[in-house]
């Protein structure tokens, strides 16, 4: 006999029912996207974290429209199947730097139907995003903008939920690279700028994730082998052929009248680009250039002819029929092709023939791209130092840089050094060693002139230096302020000829001009020496910057001190001459007070000593800044020079 229901039976049934009622579906996954306390491990909680991901390879793709972007550029990220056609519900993604700290970067695009769910992970806006609906799908695209502060590689990460229990977690795309960019980019609409800054966590990675071939490290570089034996190898910094750690290198093979060109950058350098030249003279200007970009997924070949003023490469100049691309690829951010060149080309009138011509080899790699052309070559720029037949294998090394480094050293020791010494010895010790003479002329006089000679000696030979190093104008902020300094130091001495006598009315004209121009020439001549740091050429660390900032912030406390110790002196003197009243004087105390005041005169003003001393460890300490700044003038680069020890 069946016994009727009670009422705690019939509430435990109707509980049943309503949990089978409110089970998830196996086929759907998380209905309103991923939650934010996923952002680290992107990991899906289904059903409390008992449904592990697959460990099989995701039949899901992460594909981007581009493997190089600008800061601040945007491009379309695709997530689909494999094969097309393959549906899948849910999906959380991120774009990381792939390298550590592993920081979320950059911001995804709304989607105008509201199919994507912006997410905010770690505070920062919009940098993930996942389906704002489970319902199946076969494609999701998505618009992402790179940040203007980051420069490097980044991968996105991608969690795909093709059902409720079955997902992969860690789908990669392939690695695309941010670089400067000169042209203004399109931007998506950004609730706040912390979208730009990232976060400082490690992607998840499954333990058995294992990188793609394309874009695993390779780990002996066969570019090296057979340089300087069976093709001719030339990179950049000078010397590392021989060690294998070439920045950018360009190796030239060739086989009767086929001449092939294989051009690579060095990993870790964020390059943009990489080229090699074929120059009559090392310098830049009406060169043949052949260009390696990576473009939309791809690495593209161009052929342009550099000019000189202003710098640039101008691919409308050669014919791209001129040469082919026979192979390419980026590999972890390293631009790599191997070219075969026409073994004649004709540019604008010049042939360029390279069966019987000699050329300078001129490697060059930059981190920014222009409209239609290569950026400045800001990561490095070497020519070879003499022009080779293409078909004659030897060793090559780097043009001398010797004639740029005394250009700098000379101009160091004459801004930095012997003008600062002679204008404290103008402006400060007039009465000191009174009465002490070095060649007919007081101390402070002989010094000044002494030093000052040795300025203006420095200064021409250096700017001659130059000259011969270039052969021809080129004009930036350093060229232009030194030209100005170079021109002022000229005329002083030519001006200091002509000077009045010294009671003559002209002559505070003269002091104060010889005074504007003496000083107006050591300021330019410092604030050139800090705008040849940023010159490729120079190869200077950036941090050279900070000894400059040093020597300032000494150079104005010395004039500081010097200055209240002169002021000091001065009240000093006239509190001596007011203590006694002339009008209260016999006619024999005022003639021996007026010896007195004459003999002081040929006396060391109060507190010489003190200047004296200053002068000393002034001396010193600028000796010691002279010393440092050339040392990393002539052994520029210095992280090269300090590898090396």
């Amino acid at each position: 006999m069946t016994r009727p229901l009670t009422i705690r039976s019939w509430l435990t049934l109707m509980t049943a029912l309503l949990a089978v009622a409110t089970w998830p579906d196996p086929g759907q996954s998380l209905p309103q996207g991923a939650p934010e306390t996923v952002c680290d491990t992107m990991l899906p909680f289904h059903s409390g974290g008992s449904v592990l991901p697959q460990n099989s390879v995701s039949p899901f793709s992460v594909e981007t429209s581009s493997s190089t972007l600008g800061q601040g550029q945007t491009l379309r990220v695709d997530l689909t199947g494999v094969p097309a056609g393959l549906s899948f519900g849910g999906y959380m993604i991120q774009a990381r730097n792939r390298n550590p700290p592993y920081q979320i970067v950059g911001q995804f695009g709304p989607a105008r139907d509201g199919t994507i769910k912006l997410m905010n992970c770690e505070n920062s806006v919009n940098n993930s995003a996942t389906h704002s609906n489970a319902g199946p799908k076969q494609q999701v695209l998505l618009e992402w903008q790179s940040p203007v502060d980051f420069l490097g590689q980044v991968v996105f990460n991608a969690t795909i939920a093709q059902s409720y229990n079955e997902f992969w977690v860690g789908v990669p795309s392939q690695p695309v690279q941010i670089v400067r960019r000169d042209v203004s980019a399109p931007t998506l609409p950004t609730q706040s700028p912390s979208a730009a800054s990232g976060t400082t966590r490690a992607p998840y990675v499954p333990p058995n994730y294992v990188a793609p071939n394309n874009v695993a490290a390779v780990s002996a570089d066969p570019i090296y082998n057979g340089c300087g034996q069976s093709k001719n190898c030339f990179g950049f910094p000078d010397g590392c052929v021989a060690s294998k750690t070439c920045t950018s290198i360009t190796v030239v093979t060739v086989r009767g009248d086929v001449f092939e060109f294989e051009i690579q950058s060095g990993k870790g350098t964020n390059a943009a680009y990489v080229a090699v030249g074929l120059s009559d003279d090392a310098k830049m200007g009406d060169d043949l250039t052949t260009e390696c970009v990576p473009e939309n997924g791809r690495v593209n070949l161009y052929s342009s002819l550099t000019s000189a003023s202003p710098y640039a490469a101008v691919r409308s100049s050669v014919s791209q029929n001129s040469a082919r691309l026979l192979d390419a690829s980026i590999v972890d951010g390293v631009i790599y092709c191997r070219v075969q060149r026409d073994a004649v080309t004709n540019v604008q009138g010049r042939t360029f023939d390279l069966r019987n011509g000699k050329y300078h080899l001129l490697v060059a790699s930059g981190s920014s791209l222009k409209e239609n052309s290569v950026g400045y070559h800001d990561i490095g720029r070497l020519p070879s130092a003499q022009a080779i037949n293409l078909a004659e294998v030897q060793d090559l090394g780097g043009s001398s840089k010797l004639l740029v480094q005394l250009h700098g050293a000379f101009m160091i020791a004459a801004w930095i050094g012997t003008t600062s010494l002679g204008i404290i010895f103008a402006r400060y010790f007039k009465q000191t060693w009174v009465g002490s003479q070095s060649c007919g002329k007081d101390q402070w006089f002989a010094w000044h002139r002494l030093l000052m000679v040795t300025t203006w000696s420095l200064t021409i030979a250096a700017y001659v230096l130059i000259w011969v190093e270039l052969k021809r104008a080129v004009w930036h902020a350093h060229s232009i302020i030194g030209l100005i300094t170079v021109i002022l130091c000229f005329i002083q001495p030519i001006g200091a000829l002509f000077r009045p006598g010294p009671n003559d009315k002209k002559r505070p004209y003269f002091n104060w001009g010889h005074w504007l121009g003496g000083n107006l020439a050591h300021i330019l001549g410092i604030v050139t020496i800090f705008f040849s740091v940023k010159l490729p050429k120079a190869e200077l660390p950036e941090w050279m910057d900070w000894i400059l900032v040093g020597f300032v912030v000494v150079h104005v406390l010395v004039h500081l001190i010097f200055s209240i110790a002169g002021m000091a002196s001065e009240r000093h003197l006239s509190q001596r001459a007011n203590t006694f009243q002339m009008g209260d004087m016999s006619h024999h105390q005022q003639h021996a007070m007026r010896n007195g005041m004459s003999m002081e005169r040929k006396m060391d003003a109060p507190y010489a000593a003190m200047r004296k001393g200053l002068l000393g460890v002034y001396g010193v300490v600028l000796l010691l800044f002279v010393v440092v700044l050339i040392l990393l003038v002539v052994l520029a680069p210095i992280e090269q020079f300090l590898g090396k020890s």
